[in-house]
């Protein structure tokens, strides 16, 4: 039993075979996916694709690559969105420090406003963090208390046990598969489990095996014995403490 703790399933690359890449999935024993929003376009296409097939719970947000998208309209629909459909997160939000032309200021703004709607309506927020994890965790202790999850996470271990101690999880997917990316597979083999998502962020970050392809979901499994492997233990032990993680943070049925 696996859980994919991000995974953009509405993607347009999965329109023409949605249903056969979820039924792969479920072959692989992934239960589960949480499917982030990106903006408010697209929240009602995401409902539409979680209430199509068991096992696919949405979170809405507004994403920071996206922000030449989002009004400050947005932030009071999303509010007016999540009183409505009780997703089982907020997000995809965050900050992203990589891209060029995403102004910081703009970013903090949206970033900040789902971080306190969140807390107030006890929701767990799913974090984009790109450059920014400093940056994030900053805004997390301002806004907080949160919960919720840094996907992709790609800092330090220092910066994990900042997040740890504020109620965050990482994310880890594709990237822990490839052999160069020593930090992040070191910190993969010796964090704490009770720390750890898995996730694919399908279409994106491919593992190492498919390089340059599109991703999917039933490659969590790929992930799941990448960790598994570095930490020297049976894939069933990251399985059993990954999922009751993922469980425990959502708010999942067994």
């Amino acid at each position: 039993m696996l859980i994919d703790s991000h995974c953009h399933l509405d993607a347009p690359e999965f329109d023409a075979d949605r249903v056969a890449v979820v039924e792969r999935a479920r072959a692989q024993g992934i239960a589960h996916q949480i499917i982030p929003a990106v903006d408010a376009a697209g929240w009602p296409k995401l409902r539409q694709v979680c209430a199509d097939a068991p096992g696919l719970h949405p979170a809405y947000g507004l994403h920071p690559m996206y922000l030449d998208h989002h009004r400050d309209k947005h932030l009071a629909e999303l509010g007016e969105w999540i009183a409505r459909e009780r997703p089982v997160a907020v997000g995809e939000c965050g900050l992203d420090y990589y891209v060029d032309g995403l102004d910081p200021a703009r970013q903090a703004h949206f970033f900040e406003a789902q971080l306190a709607l969140a807390r107030d309506v006890g929701l767990p927020v799913i974090v984009h963090a790109r450059r920014a994890v400093d940056a994030v965790i900053a805004s997390i202790r301002r806004i907080g208390p949160l919960r919720g999850v840094v996907h992709s996470f790609s800092g330090s271990a220092q910066q994990a046990a900042q997040l740890f101690d504020l109620g965050f999880l990482i994310g880890l997917g594709g990237p822990v598969t490839y052999e160069r990316a020593n930090r992040l597979r070191s910190l993969a083999a010796t964090v704490p489990l009770e720390g750890v998502l898995l996730e694919t962020d399908a279409p994106d970050q491919p593992d190492s095996q498919i390089r340059g392809q599109r991703n999917e979901p039933s490659r969590l499994t790929v992930v799941l014995e990448t960790i598994a492997d570095l930490r020297g233990v049976d894939a069933e032990v990251i399985a059993a403490a990954t999922t009751d993680n993922a469980r425990r943070l959502f708010a999942l049925p067994a």
